[in-house]
């Protein structure tokens, strides 16, 4: 089992910045992948940005590419989304994932969310 925990959401003008953390803990080796999803009132949890675990690969949403950068710090088992020139439409409760094999079809674990707020 992995447990992950986000922290780092809040509230921030439109053009701020915000950055996101997920702490994981558990069998951290069985993770291939982990992401950032998000999820706003009444709409479906959409992916926002990926990183392969062995080599760093990186991958995005064009709604958030320029503007977000996945990254992440293995000492730790941190995972990090710098988010920049945020919009009031990316308010939305911002998911951590992990997924065991790559490609990812699906996602094994998941954090509690944290809300981040975007004002106009």
């Amino acid at each position: 089992q992995v447990q992950l925990v986000e922290s780092g959401g809040g509230l921030v003008q439109a053009g701020g910045s915000l950055r996101l953390s997920c702490a994981a803990s558990g069998r951290t080796d069985s993770m291939n992948v982990m992401a950032w999803f998000r999820q706003a009132p009444g709409q479906e949890r959409s992916f926002v940005a990926g990183i392969r675990w062995s080599d760093s690969f990186t991958f995005y949403a064009d709604s958030v590419k320029g503007r977000f950068t996945i990254s992440r710090d293995n000492a730790r088992n941190t995972l990090y989304l710098q988010m920049n020139s945020l919009k009031p439409e990316d308010t939305a409760v911002y998911y951590c994932a992990a997924a065991k094999i790559w490609p990812p079809n699906k996602y094994d674990y998941w954090g509690q969310g944290t809300q981040v707020t975007v004002s106009s």
